[in-house]
């Protein structure tokens, strides 16, 4: 009867499907029937699109025919075909969406979205339709957290501060603490307090709040990804599960702050690999449940639709669609957001509709002015410094309302309690779908992984080929150069002392190829903060990331290996020598994480294995407290692996030793430090083939000497061996030098002076206001190669396009465009700081032409990045650039002056003394950062100043002080030029002037903004067809929309020619003609020397900010002070007494052992722990370079000299206990 019911329900189903198919074909029948009737003319053009229509729905009833698995993956892909009778057509064909290349996807994309900003969300909008029109709810997941605390213990002050005691202090505590007394002084810091909220489905919430208030915790809180040494408190749950019951790392995606990735794989190749770990997830069963309900309903979808969800849902596809849609995201502004989340001094201030949070803060008495960002407004209105500008209840005094008390507020407000009431009931978890959350740790396989991972690490082959050519040449150097050495005419094989030169060279070989592990160290810790990120986003297990490594290197490996003869054995050693290498050296870098550290862990780990691999010291002679070193060395099996086969060769063990008794082979290993019972890893005898054994019968038979007799008691001790076979020793000198002289801590006396001077005040130092003017500038580059391939026919790519403006004292100008607009291009060129590529047209300072090497003397350049030196502090820095910048006819005192009224100008004066420190990491914020770069320009007293996106990064708080600088800055009579993006009102209406400019680098307008920006809003209404500004709306945002590329298209004009055409560049041609000729009486530019100050001011002033680099550099000092001591204690332990025997020639390569490892491991540390430091100090020498602060010499000389402090009192430790407990120098 179950049967008979379900056939009957299929029946019924199908007869509805077919009647409803019937009907709709009749209706689409007489509907074209009569509009072929009434079409008159268009009859033709109307029946070829029935015709298509027709095609379609037939392909479509095909495709339904199809087994459920099948249908799945076909659809219909629209594409056009020329004809030559019916021009281009379009025609419908069916696709296997697993089998898409990248041209149809290609395809695909640029069809459905032709102009990102207008068809994304037409596209989303039709995708939720499909789904709505069959009625499925998709998985939604709501966040719930009640009483959030979180609190951390931590160190407060100078104390805090990096430097080498507090360093040293920590680690003294550390190690007490381990006792159980704890003598560190913590403060406890609470960083959320009491938070309460909901995250709803399906709203877009909007997290603000100055900074410091909390953002990145609360997140980082709602992620499951806070650090275990905080103390949390509160609940967290997903759906009414809590953090415990699933796992939140695959149900939540923290986006930070910090953009890591995989700097040579493209953008594309990211996305690719991201997918393929991260799989389908529900996709391939929504796509499931939603064919089975359209055929059921009988409904079509949309063939770009329904190909977009099959292609992205497809399981384990190397490359997907998904991929290729992201990259054009959509822009998003406030009004995009549902609901708003204010958050300051770790409390909400408000959790509600976006609508509504002006309505409470005018219940609080305080206003959002009419042009001012509501989200600036409310970055600000928390804060005690910008609040009482917004008070609006002038019916009674201001009073400053503290957070805690706008908290109060907000819950007696109708969101708040509202808020309340929802938290109240808890949630029922049988509203949400298990499919919302995520139960298991990794979602494909873990086979699907290990092979996205295995494919990754090939294209980071293939792209880091660099690497192992350099090596690769490298070791064909080291090859030739050992390959004259040990050549074959000169080997010979007749006694003891020819076996020992086969075992140097064997030795050598080993060597090499171990120290060429050393490359691992950088290439793996430059890859540790993506694997961390992928790590903690469980994109994939650690052993699947690592396990590609292996293989994948073999391909490479073949090119790098150097060996003396051909066979097989000696290759698969030297093989596995370099995989050894290879894997220990990327452990290292996986346990140390830093450059700094790990040189120095590889360094000493090298050391060790070095010294007891057997061949410095021999197995009988090691301590007995690091024979356990000698068993884990892998260069002992290593050395017993490569002497072993090369000596047990027949060439070695056909012939007899000088004793004739023994064979030579084995007489050479002894001579060569190994036991008599140790010939290979794992074996007590050596194997020789039966024709080896007869071919030496017969050739001791032809001579007339006895056969030999293998007898175990036959052994000769080492001594006796070196003591009856007098044989030549090939010794390698390596040569090091040292530098025997101190560092002078008075290095710069005048500047340890200006430390602690203290300057009068109401000095200011004087500077000519100059004024530029450049006519018809263009700048060029060489036609990239890729460009090239696609049959660009040009040589050049134009950059800039006859650009032309000026710029003047006292005038704030803002440079703004689209990204590729040539924004900071055009200042690159004006300023002097493109080295490639073709400039042309008229620069002029002050009507005279631009001589860059005075121009440079008289302006200053803010980059984008804030490059400074780490180590020293913020008035440090600023004395620095001033000594070497300012005349050198400026006194100190003035100099010092000047120094703290520049601090006072850009309100650094209240962190004069905090450490710089790296961005994102330590030290200064990104907006002190931002106000520290424009000071160390302006302490130059420079007379125009470039500034490439100041604001770029920070909060709308940040960003104001930082244009309340430049606003000072641009007071005090000087030219100040910056490029911007994106700015918010307040900050867009601060500049005077504005030159904006156009994809293609042209110039599109060029003149004033005017009060409320009404002249730029005047000139753009004016132009026809362009839409009016909304009420509150940000101009500069508007001025962007109405001049884009798709606003051109749409208008069917060229802004730039509209601007050329305008009365506005005639004004600024006749401005620019003006200033190009000089004023009456004046002089050009003229300075003596190239620099400011002379060669040794340069030398003092380099000398005195290293010094402070290397002593407040606590993890580059301890380091090299405990690889010396740890050196000097492991050389002092294993030679310990060494030096008191002197009888055999082992004695003496013990000692000459000793010593070499000693001076070169500590110079190969000193080398290798310097290079990440003077890395970092690197890109702060290109930038005071390019101001013309000083020339490379003095840099140079300083350099070294300031190192030789750590490594003169490390070198100290050194040599006192190999000497004192070796006695080699009795």
């Amino acid at each position: 009867m179950q049967n008979m019911d379900d056939v009957e329900k299929l029946a019924r189903a199908s007869s509805r499907r077919a009647s409803h198919n019937m009907s709709r074909s009749i209706s689409r029948s007489f509907s074209r029937s009569m509009e072929d009737v009434f079409s008159g003319g268009r009859h033709s053009r109307r029946s070829s699109r029935h015709a298509e229509e027709d095609e379609e729905a037939l392909k479509w009833a095909a495709i339904e025919k199809l087994p459920t698995y099948d249908r799945l993956r076909t659809t219909i892909m629209k594409s056009f075909v020329e004809n030559e009778l019916q021009g281009t057509k379009m025609v419908h064909k069916e696709v296997d969406v697993s089998k898409l290349d990248m041209n149809d996807r290609q395809m695909f994309i640029d069809m459905l979205f032709k102009v990102a900003e207008e068809d994304n969300e037409k596209f989303l909008r039709k995708f939720r339709q499909r789904i709505d029109k069959v009625g499925i709810r998709l998985p939604t997941v709501e966040v719930r957290f009640e009483n959030l605390t979180v609190e951390a213990d931590c160190q407060i002050g100078s104390r805090a501060l990096p430097t080498l005691p507090n360093v040293a202090r920590n680690i003294a505590e550390s190690a007490i603490g381990m006792l159980g007394i704890n003598m560190s002084k913590r403060t406890k810091l609470t960083i959320l307090k009491d938070v309460s909220g909901i995250l709803k489905p399906s709203r877009m919430t909007l997290l603000l709040g100055p900074p410091s208030s909390g953002k990145t915790t609360l997140l980082l809180a709602l992620a499951g990804k806070l650090d275990p040494n905080l103390k949390v408190s509160g609940d967290i749950t997903y759906n009414g599960y809590k953090l415990n019951e699933f796992v939140p790392r695959k149900t939540s995606a923290y986006i930070s702050q910090n953009d890591v990735h995989v700097g040579v794989m493209t953008v594309k190749e990211t996305l690719d690999f991201s997918a393929r770990c991260q799989g389908v997830g529900t996709r391939y069963d929504l796509l499931t449940e939603l064919a089975r309900r359209e055929k059921d309903a009988g409904i079509f979808p949309e063939a770009e639709v329904d190909l977009f969800m099959k292609a992205t849902a497809m399981k384990g596809a190397e490359s997907n669609l998904f991929t290729d849609y992201t990259l054009k995201p959509a822009p998003e502004t406030f009004e995009l957001f549902d609901d708003v989340i204010l958050l300051s001094e770790g409390r909400i201030v408000y959790q509600g509709p976006r609508q509504q949070i002006l309505e409470f803060f005018e219940s609080c008495g305080f206003r959002c002015p009419e042009r001012k960002g509501t989200a600036d407004f409310l970055q600000e209105v928390t804060s005690k410094k910008d609040q009482e500008q917004y008070w609006a209840a002038k019916y009674k005094p201001y009073r400053y309302i503290s957070v805690p008390e706008f908290a109060e507020r907000f819950k007696k407000f109708h969101v708040g309690m509202h808020l309340e009431n929802d938290l109240s009931v808890p949630f029922d978890k049988s509203r949400g779908h298990r499919a919302a959350l995520a139960f298991t740790k990794y979602s494909v396989p873990k086979m699907d992984l290990l092979k996205a991972c295995w494919d990754k690490e090939w294209l980071l082959i293939k792209r880091n080929s660099v690497v192992f050519v350099s090596k690769t040449v490298q070791i064909i150097i080291v090859a030739i150069i050992a390959s004259t050495v040990f050549i074959k005419p000169r080997m010979h094989t007749g006694n003891e002392a020819d076996g020992s030169l086969y075992v140097g060279a064997l030795l050598f070989t080993m060597i090499i190829n171990m120290f060429n592990g050393f490359a691992e160290l950088s290439l793996m810790i430059s890859r540790l903060p993506v694997f961390y990120k992928q790590r903690d986003l469980l994109f994939h297990h650690t052993l699947g990331f690592h396990s590609p490594n292996f293989p994948a290197y073999i391909a490479h490996v073949h090119n790098r290996v150097y060996c003396l003869g051909v066979f097989f054995k000696h290759l698969l050693l030297v093989f596995l020598t370099q995989q050894m290498a290879a894997g220990l050296f990327r452990l290292i870098a996986g346990f140390c994480r830093t450059m700094i550290i790990a040189n120095t862990g590889g360094v000493l780990i090298l050391l060790l294995i070095f010294l007891l691999g057997g061949f410095i010291i021999p197995k009988g002679q090691i301590p007995n407290w690091w024979e356990w070193a000698y068993w884990i060395s892998p260069l002992s099996y290593g050395y017993n692996a490569f002497a072993v086969n090369e000596l047990y060769a027949p060439r070695w063990m056909n012939r007899l030793a000088s004793d004739n008794s023994t064979r030579l082979g084995e007489q050479c290993l002894r001579a060569s430090m190994f036991s008599a019972t140790r010939t290979a890893p794992g074996n007590k005898q050596a194997i020789i083939s039966e024709e080896s054994a007869k071919e030496m019968e017969g050739e001791e038979d032809s001579k007339g000497q006895p056969r030999l007799r293998m007898s175990k008691s036959n052994h000769h001790s080492l001594s006796s061996a070196d003591g009856n076979n007098p044989r030549e020793m090939a010794i390698r000198k390596m040569s090091s030098r040292s530098n025997p002289n101190g560092l002078s801590r008075n290095a710069d006396s005048s500047l340890e002076g200006a430390n602690g001077f203290a300057p009068k005040r109401g000095m200011v130092l004087p500077f000519t206001p100059l004024a530029m003017s450049f006519n018809s500038v263009n700048y060029y580059v060489d036609m990239p190669a890729e460009m090239k391939q696609q049959g660009v026919p040009e040589d050049r790519l134009q950059l800039l396009r006859e650009v032309t403006g000026a710029f003047r004292p006292g005038v704030l100008t803002a440079l703004m465009g689209v990204s590729g607009a040539g924004k900071t291009t055009l200042m690159d060129v004006l300023a002097g700081r493109k080295t490639g590529g073709y400039i042309e047209g008229d620069i002029r300072i002050s009507g005279f032409p631009k001589k860059q090497e005075t121009f440079a003397r008289i302006s200053g350049y803010c980059e984008q990045n804030d490059i400074h030196s780490p180590q020293v502090t913020v008035r440090e820095s600023l004395i620095y650039s001033a000594f070497l910048r300012l005349p050198k006819e400026v006194s100190k005192e003035e100099k010092m002056i000047f120094v703290d009224e520049v601090m006072e100008l850009v309100e650094l004066d209240n962190l004069k003394d905090a450490i710089v420190g790296l961005p994102g990491l330590t030290g200064l914020s990104t907006e002190q950062r931002k106000r520290l770069t424009i000071a160390v320009e302006l302490v130059a007293n420079p007379s125009i100043i470039f500034m490439d996106e100041p604001t770029s990064g920070l909060d709308a708080r940040a960003a104001a002080i930082v244009m309340r600088t430049v606003r000072n800055t641009v007071d005090t009579g000087r030219t100040v030029v910056c490029t911007i993006h994106q700015p918010s009102i307040d900050i867009f209406e601060a500049f005077d002037e504005l030159l904006l400019m156009k994809r293609g680098g042209q110039v599109i307008y060029s003149g004033p903004l005017g009060r409320n920006s009404h002249k730029i809003i005047e000139y753009f209404e004016e132009i026809p067809g362009v839409p009016k500004i909304k009420d509150k709306y940000n101009p500069a945002t508007w001025m962007l929309e109405v001049s884009s590329v798709a606003a051109e298209v749409r208008l069917g004009i060229d802004f730039a020619e509209h601007y050329k055409s305008s009365s506005l560049y005639q004004r600024n041609k006749a401005l620019v003609k003006e200033l190009s000729t000089p004023p009456a009486g004046a002089k050009d530019l003229y300075f003596a020397s190239q620099y400011s100050q002379s060669p040794w001011g340069q030398f003092k002033s380099c000398l005195w900010k290293q010094w402070w680099t290397y002593w407040r550099s606590p993890d580059y000092n301890l380091v090299r002070y405990f690889f010396t001591l740890a050196a000097a204690l492991m050389v002092g332990t294993i030679f310990w007494k060494v030096g008191t025997k002197k009888d055999t020639t082992t004695d003496l390569r013990m000692i000459i052992g000793a010593m070499y490892a000693a001076v070169l491991f500590i110079g190969i540390n000193n080398c290798s722990t310097v290079q990440p430091v003077i890395a970092v100090e690197r890109s702060v020498f290109y930038r005071e370079r390019a101001a013309g602060m000083y020339s490379a010499l003095p840099y140079a000389l300083a350099q070294p000299l300031n190192g030789q402090q750590p490594n003169s009192s490390g070198s100290s430790l050194s040599p006192s206990s190999p000497s004192s407990t070796s006695h080699t120098m009795e």
